[in-house]
């Protein structure tokens, strides 16, 4: 069972990555033709194209990703609480699939500014695919935060300071949960 449990999870959660992955990349505008760009295009492509003809984009945002997206979370939630042998109802499906997509979310920045922290330490090639992807994905959270907390003496700590923000939203966020479903 709990082979099965990780096959299921590895497997939703890498496509459901690259789908919440696209998406924000096209929130940010982020290059098209960089080259990890099109590979999410590529893999993302089989299920949206045909769903892009039922559901509209609105404002530049892609709403067929959004729902590809919580369709494949939802489908891994149901198998998942099936697997275990949980009985949580249809709320708590849903509750459970949004609360997921926004642990994403908040890792997916999270990690993305780390990254980008760790890789500023460095000499690294500004021009690289992935580091010019990472600064795109990450620039709407680091702009404010530099605005804010602009750098001291040379050394930039707005990343701490997302950092910060987003474990505290994500802990504000399970606590919502544990609130609302029991599960914590």
């Amino acid at each position: 069972m709990t082979a099965t449990l990780f096959l299921i999870q590895s497997i939703f959660g890498f496509y459901i990555l690259a789908v919440m992955l696209r998406f924000l990349l096209q929130c940010v505008r982020a290059d098209f033709y960089n080259p990890l760009v099109q590979f999410l295009v590529r893999i993302t492509n089989p299920p949206l194209l045909p769903l892009r003809r039922i559901i509209p984009g609105y404002k530049g945002l892609d709403l067929a990703s959004v729902v590809l997206a919580f369709v494949l979370q939802l489908i891994e939630v149901l198998l998942v609480t099936l697997l275990l042998g949980r009985n949580t109802g249809m709320i708590g499906l849903l509750l459970l699939s949004i609360a997921e997509l926004l642990k994403l979310l908040i890792n997916i920045y999270l990690w993305g500014v780390v990254i980008q922290a760790i890789l500023s330490w460095f000499n690294s090639d500004p021009f690289h695919p992935a580091a010019r992807l990472l600064s795109q994905l990450t620039a709407p959270l680091l702009r404010p935060a530099r605005r804010l907390l602009p750098p001291i003496s040379g050394i930039d700590l707005s990343p701490m300071l997302v950092i910060v923000a987003l474990i505290f939203i994500s802990l504000l966020l399970q606590d919502i949960l544990g609130f609302w479903t029991g599960i914590g």
